[in-house]
């Protein structure tokens, strides 16, 4: 690896604000399919949920939005809005529910209008906001994280445990569980995203892929899920 570059405090505060729940997008209000699984019975407690969110990092958002993300990060700082617009694409492309493709699209809509009250001098939030039909949350994500002025790393580290936090507190208030169950499960997490984050930035383009056809059922069946707490 190479060395690290250094992160100011402010870009640190920065990225701590991306990664918070309070971030006006609406990432609490989706579980990812999560809702579903406890509903199957796949997920009962917090080892079994947390085997599940560990196996959702490693094979789902790492091959996927953490990968745009990064991609996105550099074609962002290069001012490249065809590839942008080529990894927007592929997101919404290749989202295999209608609840995870509408989840990416809200979420990044929010996250754009949240841009441009800050930023709303920088011509790419608004290319972000002409992204048709809608920008999706990883390349939102990464024009935000180049803002903050952090390096890529630190920015994916962000946006993993944004997501982790979210998928956590989810799993508390469906299963349901503990606050101390909750911070096994994202302790577990926490401690495998260096790992990841490192292995998603040698990711080749080619290799980019979403396909997790269990999680994808999931998704689907909650759409009709009787009694649900979550959007997705």
């Amino acid at each position: 690896m190479a060395p690290a570059e250094a992160l100011s405090p402010s870009a640190l505060l920065q990225l701590l604000w991306l990664a918070s729940p309070a971030l006006p997008v609406g990432g609490f209000s989706y579980s990812e399919g999560l809702e579903a699984a406890i509903e199957s019975g796949l997920v009962r407690d917090d080892v079994s949920a947390g085997d599940w969110l560990l196996d959702q990092l490693k094979l789902a958002l790492a091959r996927a939005d953490l990968a745009v993300a990064a991609a996105a990060h550099e074609a962002w700082q290069q001012h490249d809005l065809v590839r942008v617009t080529a990894l927007n694409d592929w997101v919404r492309q290749t989202r295999e529910s209608s609840e995870m493709r509408l989840q990416t699209e809200q979420m990044g809509r929010s996250l754009q209008l949240w841009l441009l009250q800050r930023q709303p001098q920088d011509p790419r939030v608004v290319a972000l906001g002409s992204l048709a039909p809608a920008p999706t949350w990883p390349v939102a994500f990464a024009l935000a994280a180049l803002h903050t002025g952090a390096p890529r790393r630190e920015a994916l580290l962000a946006h993993a445990f944004g997501w982790a936090e979210n998928m956590v507190q989810a799993a508390i208030k469906s299963v349901p569980l503990g606050q101390s169950a909750g911070q096994r499960m994202l302790a577990r997490l926490v401690e495998a995203l260096p790992a990841v984050i490192d292995a998603t930035l040698q990711l080749p383009d080619d290799q980019r892929q979403a396909c997790t056809p269990m999680l994808a059922i999931l998704s689907a069946q909650h759409e009709a899920q009787y009694s649900r707490l979550f959007r997705s």
